[in-house]
């Protein structure tokens, strides 16, 4: 399937492929959309606007306080770990002008998968909200980290919201824990310290990484997918090329619930939308419905970027359904699978329908989008320009249009390659391309369907789980002798994680495992599900079917619909 073969599959006005010469780099983009729309709003955050001319001041004053208030160098890594905060943009920017790689950070990490993160990307430099701090500085010692920063979620806010805001999570909500870290600096002083120098910017080239993004890939290890500046770009322009023809430049309202650490929400918030020169509206926790519902209210937001679980939990808001919706004219769906029935609930309710897509952390990351003018449910979409597609057999072998098996990539958005190992990177890649690992059929339209997943990975709203790292984790419990994962349907989630468990303790309680798993992992992570089982299924040389488990299960679903 070559880029040639999908040119006639899309809409007029679409090109099939794109061109990315004009720019060396990301911060290119950032300086041109800086000139561009000097004085329009770039992001706002709890009702505060930074435009981009602010934005662009305020990155170089970050910027010159890591070139000239640390030791840091070109290519040293930067680990940020924050939520969706003004502080975000600022620092990614302020980092990669100065040269340095931004390495995503989840802040929901647990004190293991923040080491392990650290550890293995080589971070030299943290910046993380004062929230998590005290996680920090267990972890840190373990780790070549000697440059923090931290900061409060209101930092960015002008004086007495700060202030204000700073103060209720602090010592109202009590969200921050005590944590000594007597060399961290704070990243208002960093600011202020970055004034007193100017920044140079440091002229990174197309094929040099610019961020790190961790990932289970195709395997279940973590591993860091190294994004070039030509990946991200080329996914900045084939994303632009889908979906924003009907977007003014400089004049949308884009609403950003979804994590700005995750690929997806960090391409089209910090990356598309600031080519096309729009405003972020970012969401520090969409989980207070009250709250992201009220900062929508009586604003003329025109771009909502979601995923399913996240648009049935706010129609199931009166205060919700209530909004003024006439502005609304793209909704895009992507990080899980999007159902049927919310599709049409949305567009019954806000008369715009959602276009779904589909993408991976190692494509930079959008692989597949539906057209806003040629939608078509149920579907991935079709490849975004210069991407081209196919599906192999067991043996590797193409498959003709129409038949089932591995999606493989290739195109420019498609990473460097996984950090510091070769070996996992070969094992990725099939002559030049990318092996997905889901199964797929592409039909004689050239749409996308997911069919299944080829490996036993769970998808948790978005969120990729892999049953290795949980099994590995229960299975050092004193009380454990062999143990399971599994995903199970889950109508809110996607998928559910279950657990089996064979006790060494018959105390061992449902309560304890899951108490054991909170600990350990991030909470997405946590099993909702826990069996005691006497034995579980293996092969005749011991290894456990854990398809032979996800079968049992959808058995006695099934049972139950009937």
């Amino acid at each position: 399937m070559t880029t040639g073969f999908w040119s006639d599959k899309y809409p007029e006005g679409i090109p099939a492929t794109i061109d990315v010469g004009q720019y060396r780099s990301i911060i290119d983009v950032l300086e041109y959309s800086t000139r561009k729309f000097a004085d329009k709003p770039a992001f706002s955050n709890m009702g505060y606007e930074l435009s981009y001319s602010r934005l662009y001041e305020l990155s170089g004053q970050f910027c010159s306080y890591l070139q000239n208030h640390t030791d840091l160098s070109p290519g040293d890594r930067i680990a940020i770990m924050l939520p969706n905060v003004l502080q975000f943009p600022v620092a990614v920017f302020g980092a990669l002008r100065a040269g340095l790689i931004v390495v995503n950070t989840n802040p929901l990490y647990t004190e293991r998968e923040m080491e392990h993160q650290f550890r293995d990307c080589g971070a030299k430099a943290l910046l993380v909200l004062a929230n998590m701090a005290y996680m920090a500085e267990k972890v840190l010692p373990k780790t070549a980290i000697r440059q923090v920063i931290v900061t409060e979620v209101g930092d960015m806010l002008p004086p007495v919201k700060r202030t204000l805001v700073n103060l209720v999570v602090k010592h109202v909500k009590k969200m921050v824990p005590d944590y000594s870290l007597p060399d961290a600096v704070s990243f208002r002083t960093a600011l202020n310290q970055g004034v007193m120098h100017p920044c140079v910017d440091v002229r990174r080239e197309n094929d040099d990484v610019a961020i790190l993004q961790y990932t289970g890939g195709t395997t279940g290890v973590a591993k860091g997918a190294m994004l070039t500046h030509r990946n991200i770009l080329s996914n900045m322009f084939q994303v632009k090329a889908l979906v924003g023809g009907n977007l003014r430049e400089g004049e949308e309202l884009m609403i950003a619930p979804l994590p700005l650490y995750h690929i997806f929400a960090f391409t089209v918030h910090c990356m598309v939308a600031i080519l096309l020169g729009e405003h972020n509206m970012l969401i520090t926790n969409p989980r207070d419905m009250k709250s992201f519902i009220k900062d929508l209210t009586g604003k003329p937001f025109s771009m909502f970027i979601g995923l399913n679980t996240l648009f049935i939990g706010l129609m199931n808001q009166e205060a919700f359904r209530k909004l003024d919706f006439s502005y609304l004219k793209n909704t895009i769906s992507g990080g899980m699978a999007l159902q049927l029935d919310t599709a049409e609930r949305w567009e019954n309710l806000t008369g715009c329908r959602i276009c779904e897509g589909y993408g991976m952390t190692e494509t930079s990351p959008v692989v597949t989008i539906n057209p806003l003018d040629k939608i078509k449910l149920g579907t991935i979409g079709l490849p975004v320009p210069s991407c081209e597609l196919k599906v192999i057999d067991a043996e590797d072998n193409e498959l003709p249009i129409g038949e089932i098996g591995e999606l493989c990539i290739k195109g420019p958005q498609v990473m460097k390659g996984y950090w510091q190992s070769e070996q996992a990177t070969e094992e990725a890649m099939l002559d030049g391309w990318l092996r997905t690992g889901d199964i797929a059929c592409i039909d004689d339209e050239g749409y996308v369907t997911i069919v299944d997943r080829k490996k036993d990975m769970i998808c948790i709203s978005g969120f990729n789980v892999y049953p290795n790292e949980l099994e590995e984790v229960l299975s050092v419990h004193p009380d454990v002798a062999q143990c399971a994962v599994i995903g199970v349907p889950d109508k809110r989630a996607g998928e559910a994680i279950k657990v089996f468990v064979v006790r060494s303790n018959p105390g061992l309680s449902a309560e304890e495992v899951t108490r054991y798993f909170r600990q350990n992992l991030t909470a997405y992570k946590v099993p909702k599900q826990v069996e005691f089982r006497d034995e579980l299924p293996t092969t005749n040389v011991g290894k456990i079917l854990r398809r032979q488990l996800r079968e049992e299960e959808l058995a006695k679903l099934s049972q139950k619909a009937s």
